[in-house]
Formats: C-alpha cells, structure tokens, sequence
C-alpha cells in the first residue's frame, strides 16, 4: 500500500540563478524527514524549447519530461512519498514565455541570490562568454515582483554570502517567513549523490557532491576579464533590486 497523501502540504518554489549555492540549499531541505525534494523540474522543457547546448542537453531531454503543462500538474499534485514538504529547486530563466504563472500562486515561492562577481566566473567556466539571460538575474527580479504583486508580500530572499556566514540563523530566518518549523538537520547532510539529483548532476554537482554542510564564506575574488566585468556591471542592478529585499538577521 503507498503512502497516505499530505493533505495539505507545504509546497516551496526556490527561485535562483545557476552557481547561488542551490544545489546546497536542495541538500539542506533535502535532508529534513518530512521533506521531498525535486531538481530543476522544468529544465527539459528549457532545453528542448531553446535548443542550448548545454552539457548533457540530449540526455536531459530523453530521460526527462519536456512537457511544461505535465510537468506544472505534477508539481501541483500530491507530494511525493506522503512527505508534508515539497522543496523545489527551480531556475529562473527556466520559467520561459509560454509556461503559464497562475500556479505559483499554489506554491510559497522563495528566492536565494547571489553576488554576479561570484556567480560569473563559475558559469564562464561551464559556457562560453555566458550573458545576462544566462544568470537568470533578470528573470528572478520579474519572478519576484510578479509574486510579489500577486500575493501582496514581499516574498522571502535569502543572500548566499549571509548564508555562507551563518547558516542556522539565515535558514531559521527563512522557515519562519515560510511558516516552517526549522529543524537543526538543515545544516549538515551525507556526502555524495542523490537519487533525486537531475541526471545532470554529473556535469554540475562535482563540488556539492563532496560537500557535508555550507562552506565558510571566502571573500577572495580573482580577476575578471573584460567581457566578465561587463556582464556583472550588467547584472548587479537586478541583484541590488533583490538585495535590498534579503532576509536580515
């Protein structure tokens, strides 16, 4: 017998850019009891939609469901497992023109950033000369403000440099604004892969993989080239837009 489904559940969009530590943020509410977890669920549909050659591309788009309208009545249906919790780690740039918003209005939708000086050099190293819409820093402030606009509330932002520098006060900060009781396994989890990973997390998760719990923030920054500096300068109005709005402890 499967078993019982949550009646109510409590389900969680986290909204982030590529290289914002979601992976991590994934592992920690992945490893609560009563939590399912689910990875770039709409990432499919992204691929196969815009044809970007992204590593693994082909495989994600055979393993996994391209269909957004499919994909939207899952992430809407019953939690997986009877869990009380659905954590869904989604981009931002995911959410293309044609995938409908009125069912984020189901969901408590929540937002983690990060510094462009930090994120860029990760992703030039995974793309070549990557661009604005690559960072998904655009479509996150749009996210925000459409939920923001829906719901009447400033949705919760986390910064990851204050999580990186207090992970339990950040993150019983934002099970507060979520109406979730912060549980202390939040803060460590194994090592390792996890069946719920994407299949891409061979290409991407080397680094998390390896992890046990939020690393120490470091504040060293290399060099960037030109066409870095450019791409940050271009990014950083959208992240102060955010910023201003992060969850202070």
């Amino acid at each position: 017998m499967s078993p019982a489904v949550t009646t109510k559940p409590l389900r969680i969009a986290m909204w982030s850019g590529p290289r914002n530590l979601s992976t991590a943020m994934m592992r920690s509410f992945g490893n609560r009891a009563d939590t399912f977890v689910t990875d770039e669920p709409l990432y499919a549909h992204y691929l196969k939609a815009t044809g970007l050659a992204h590593p693994g591309a082909d495989e994600v788009i055979e393993v996994c469901d391209t269909d957004w309208q499919r994909v939207v009545a899952w992430l809407t249906g019953p939690v997986p497992q009877g869990k009380s919790v659905w954590y869904q780690k989604h981009m931002t740039h995911h959410l293309l023109p044609e995938i409908a918003r009125g069912w984020l209005e189901g969901l408590k939708n929540a937002f983690l950033l990060r510094d462009p000086r930090d994120v860029v050099p990760s992703l030039d190293a995974k793309f070549s000369r990557p661009t604005l819409a690559d960072t998904g820093m655009a479509q996150q402030l749009e996210i925000f403000e459409l939920v923001r606009q829906r719901t009447g509330r400033v949705p919760p932002v986390v910064d990851a440099a204050d999580l990186l520098r207090n992970p339990e006060v950040v993150l019983r900060a934002l099970c507060a604004a979520l109406d979730l009781e912060f549980d202390p396994e939040m803060l460590h989890w194994p090592a390792g892969r996890r069946t719920t990973d994407g299949v891409w997390a061979k290409h991407w998760y080397h680094s998390v993989e390896r992890s046990t719990g939020f690393a120490a923030l470091t504040t060293r920054r290399g060099e960037l080239s030109e066409h870095l500096v450019a791409l940050c300068e271009e990014c950083m109005p959208y992240y102060e837009a955010l910023h201003a709005h992060r969850l202070r402890t």
